[in-house]
């Protein structure tokens, strides 16, 4: 189902860009896995899935700081010198393991390629913004045969800020020459509706992913249910599908 906030100019929208956890992408369980994996190797007790995937959506440090100030109990801040140490476990294990259970949602593929264009034939430009780092995150793009679709995939270190801080979407509609009112920021949690808002462009919220009760709170233009629903939210000639 597609709800509407706000209607989105839809004959107007160039560019396209879509977070990837939880929006492309079912990455809970590998997530889930190198977190326990890092906890195991410093002698901490594992998190159950869905505390480590409330965690997920400002890269992978703050996953990891917030999976270890969790495991501290009173959620005492961690040291640095010790973050340091977890994360660069946590990246050698997901490194190896990030497709092990990681999958294309769903309808995905077949919404990406219905979206490249518009009915009318002009093409569209669509690019991946994330807060993983690039190199995984392309690699994955790359592995699910969900690259092809995309101008570019940048990552939470492909940048010296990472969402919701707007410079990777102004980056990413100034290479495509796109406009705040020609750009939607598709994502599943409220990170990706404030990065939307911060750039000034429309956001399109996704209920499947993995925080999709951040969306309650800071909701966004239009809410959608499944991949498939990207096609009648953003295809001028599927208004009727639009609630």
């Amino acid at each position: 189902m597609v709800r509407v906030h706000r209607p989105l100019p839809l004959e107007r929208l160039k560019l396209l860009v879509f977070d990837l956890d939880g929006t492309l992408i079912d990455s809970a369980r590998d997530l889930c896995n190198s977190v326990n994996a890092t906890l195991s190797h410093f002698g901490r007790e594992p998190l159950p899935g869905p505390v480590v995937a409330g965690f997920i959506g400002d890269g992978a440090q703050m996953l990891v700081r917030r999976a270890l100030e969790h495991g501290n109990g009173n959620g005492a801040p961690v040291e640095e010198d010790f973050l340091a140490q977890a994360y660069a476990c946590f990246l050698d294990y997901y490194r190896e393991h990030k497709l092990d259970f990681t999958y294309a949602y769903a309808g995905g593929l077949e919404a990406l390629a219905a979206l490249r264009q518009f009915p009318d034939g002009r093409a569209r430009s669509m690019s991946v913004l994330t807060n993983k780092p690039v190199r995984p995150a392309q690699e994955i793009c790359e592995a699910l045969n969900l690259a092809p679709f995309f101008l570019h995939v940048y990552g939470g270190n492909s940048f010296p800020v990472k969402k919701p801080d707007p410079l990777g979407l102004r980056a990413l509609m100034d290479e495509a020459g796109a406009g705040p009112e020609e750009t939607v920021m598709i994502g599943d949690s409220e990170v990706d509706v404030l990065t939307a808002r911060n750039a000034g462009v429309w956001s399109i919220g996704c209920t499947f992913g993995l925080a999709p009760q951040s969306l309650v709170d800071t909701p966004p233009d239009v809410l959608v249910d499944s991949p498939a629903d990207w096609i009648a939210a953003l295809n001028p000639a599927k208004a009727d599908l639009r609630k």
